[in-house]
């Protein structure tokens, strides 16, 4: 496979400042017809991708997998399921993508297997103590006949953590543990040979061009030895963002996993990127995992899931460029994502919403749509001025608000399901993207079919109508995105400046970024040339929940 440069110089890499726009598969574009995308769908609009002028793609997961978690219970680590495609059609995409200068990151499930992988079957059919069981967490249960299960754990799409399994005798047997669902058990880490086949997945797809890997739960592979029980503080982020010492997240043993994956990445040109999912309790914490023989990114979930607060963004960012740039890395922006409410209603909630929870028909709080996407188009103006990498999830880039009004008989999220329905889960930010206001299931595909129900009003939202509208929050990020590479603020530093306690205001070389987040305007002063605004406004007056990008004369 053509790659697109070889080896940057140390500290130029092109993951340090990228835009990266992540793609979720079964909802971006389908080629098909069936409802569902897939990789052929994506390379079809590829040029759309290369118009909004992003660097590179995180593809969601893709690989063969019975699709009980939306394709994060893989079976076969080395194939693209058929829901999606081929093969081939992965080759074809990664080749077209590359040939318009965009690299292509996967994601890569290495925490747990779906139940139907070989190497789980196997287990099943093998005896407690085998090899076969040895990579996966089985243990024996408590109680007087191993009734009970091994701790106290609860998955965290609800109910316990821990199965139990019939032997092959047809006795009760074992239990294995699964920190999500009951299809996902998890691997054990422990095991040396869970270690060389992972090496040996990471090199299958490095070997067909592939530019780095996301990896899903980055946190979660090593568990405390003994597994002692433990039970999480009330109302805590269901991934371990808010808790210091959970026995499943975090664990020091993790590190050594991505020093030795770090080294698989060196073997190839082109520098190969890491970029963990790792829901940590502080900054601190989380740099840690992008010391310099480490993972090259990790997500920045401490500034995703920061309120509409000015006092507490210029916290964040603050503590931010600190923690990861004492370790040499780019903090890395990100206010979107398949696993969150998406930030065009996530800025404006007016209740608590745990990570996890989603919203649904019955929710507290909901967000006034407009005063959403003011927010949504403000901060993103904001996020795309820090230094460092930016994600941008599949639709924000249209204003996309999360889907609430979603009918139940149409849920799919395993949490809807595991908590009875109590929790909304994660299918609201899910929804198959609009392309073209007038076509079925607007322009997703020719046939109508979609495996989520697409809101009505989303014709507003579609691709097509708001690329003939300047002031449409597509055009926006076209602009934010050029602007950003053409004065380079992937790199460098920024200069603190006072706007007011309710604004977060910066320099970066001749370029002003004010986000106002009260409720009265705020004053920008004289000779103001605006080079972006997130909401169209006369004067220099910036109104609330407005982002602006000026230089004086």
């Amino acid at each position: 496979m053509a790659q697109l440069e070889q080896m940057a110089a140390p500290g130029s890499e092109w993951w340090r400042t990228a835009v990266i726009y992540q793609i979720y598969p079964r909802s971006f574009a389908d080629a098909s017809g069936d409802g569902i995308g897939d990789l052929p769908g994506i390379t079809a609009r590829l040029d759309d991708l290369k118009s909004l002028g992003v660097d590179a793609i995180w593809l969601s997961p893709f690989m063969t997998s019975p699709q009980m978690d939306a394709g994060y219970d893989v079976a076969d680590y080395r194939d693209v399921d058929p829901l999606f495609g081929t093969l081939a059609d992965f080759d074809e995409m990664i080749a077209e993508a590359h040939a318009r200068g965009i690299r292509l990151i996967v994601d890569l499930v290495p925490n747990h297997s779906s139940d139907q992988h070989v190497w789980f079957q196997q287990a099943l059919k093998a005896a407690p103590g085998s090899p076969e069981r040895a990579r996966y967490v089985f243990r024996d249960g408590r109680g007087e006949n191993g009734e009970l299960p091994p701790n106290n754990w609860e998955s965290v799409f609800g109910g316990g953590m821990w199965e139990r399994i019939t032997e092959a005798d047809g006795t009760p047997g074992q239990w294995y543990l699964h920190i999500f669902d009951a299809t996902q058990p998890d691997f054990d880490w422990t095991n040396e040979e869970v270690r060389e086949e992972f090496r040996s997945i990471l090199r299958f797809w490095l070997d067909r061009g592939v530019d780095g890997f996301r990896v899903d739960v980055a946190h979660g592979m090593v568990k405390e030895a003994g597994l002692p029980d433990y039970a999480p503080v009330a109302d805590a982020d269901s991934m371990g963002g808010g808790e210091e010492s959970v026995p499943y997240w975090g664990q020091d043993g993790v590190h050594d996993i991505y020093r030795d994956w770090h080294k698989v990445l060196a073997e190839y040109d082109g520098d190969r990127a890491l970029c963990g999912e790792a829901w940590l309790p502080t900054l601190e914490k989380t740099a840690l995992w992008v010391r310099p023989d480490e993972m090259h990114q990790t997500f920045n979930f401490p500034y995703l899931m920061t309120p509409w607060d000015a006092e507490e963004l210029r916290s964040v960012i603050r503590e931010s460029l600190d923690a990861f740039g004492a370790v040499g890395a780019p903090s890395t922006w990100v206010l979107s994502n398949h696993d969150v409410i998406r930030h065009a209603s996530r800025l404006a909630l007016t209740a608590d919403s745990p990570q996890g929870e989603g919203l649904g028909p019955n929710s507290a709080g909901k967000p006034d749509p407009a005063i959403g996407l003011s927010r949504g188009r403000a901060a993103t103006t904001l996020m795309l001025a820090l230094p460092g990498s930016a994600y941008v999830y599949q639709g924000e880039e249209l204003g996309l608000p999360e889907a609430m009004e979603i009918p139940d008989e149409f849920r799919q999220d395993p949490t809807w399901f595991r908590t009875n329905g109590e929790r909304y889960g994660r299918d609201g930010c899910r929804v198959p993207l609009p392309w073209s206001a007038d076509a079925p299931a607007f322009g997703f595909n020719d046939t109508g079919a979609s495996w989520l129900p697409q809101p009505e009003e989303w014709a507003n939202f579609a691709r097509e109508t708001e690329e003939a509208d300047p002031d449409s929050t597509l055009n926006l990020y076209k602009t934010l995105i050029a602007e950003r590479r053409e004065r380079s603020l992937g790199t460098g530093t920024l200069v603190w400046e006072d706007a007011g306690a309710d604004a977060v205001a910066f320099r970066r070389d001749d370029l002003h970024v004010v986000a106002n987040l009260g409720d009265a305007p705020i004053a920008l002063g004289d000779g103001v040339a605006f080079v972006a605004q997130s909401e169209p406004f006369d004067g220099t007056a910036l109104p609330p929940n407005a982002s602006a990008w000026f230089t004086r004369a």
